[in-house]
């Protein structure tokens, strides 16, 4: 049992690892190849050992189960990541001429927009010149990395 404690460990560390730093481990071999699959594998690897071993079956069985199950695991969390790093948005959509609603009182330091686009799901932190109101309709007139400059939209 030993030996699946201290492989789901390295597991876990490995996880851990790649959450803060995973940039430093990825290595693009067509998605075949993914460092957080990989520690998922020897997570459910130690653990699904471990359990197996606790069950009083004999140590090949504990070896087989962990070994199917690791590696299943490592093929779903590996297509799960592969699949989320080809949806991530890339560039985002420069809004400069949307319009839309202040959703607070905006001023030259702090404020917070609904744009109307239907791809518009969340609210944006802006800021403008001068103050806006909440509830004033409002045009973007610059984009600015994840902020935008407004102004009270002209009628």
């Amino acid at each position: 049992m030993t030996v699946f404690i201290i492989i789901g460990a390295i597991g876990l560390g490995l996880l851990v690892f790649s959450m803060f730093f995973g940039e430093i481990l990825d290595v693009d071999a067509g998605g075949l190849l993914s460092v957080p699959g990989l520690a998922v594998a020897l997570v459910v690897f130690g653990a699904s050992g471990a359990i197996t071993d606790s069950m009083g079956l004999p140590q090949f069985w504990a070896y087989i189960v962990a070994i199917v199950i690791g590696l299943i695991a490592y093929v779903g969390s590996a297509l799960l990541v592969r699949n989320l790093s080809k949806s991530s948005d890339g560039v985002p959509r420069d809004v400069t001429g949307d319009t839309g609603t202040a959703m607070s009182r905006i001023t030259n330091a702090s404020g917070e927009v609904a744009l109307d686009g239907s791809h518009e799901i969340e609210r944006r932190l802006a800021f403008a010149d001068g103050d806006i109101e909440q509830g004033t309709r409002i045009r973007v007139v610059q984009h600015l990395g994840s902020r935008v400059k407004v102004e009270r939209e002209s009628e």
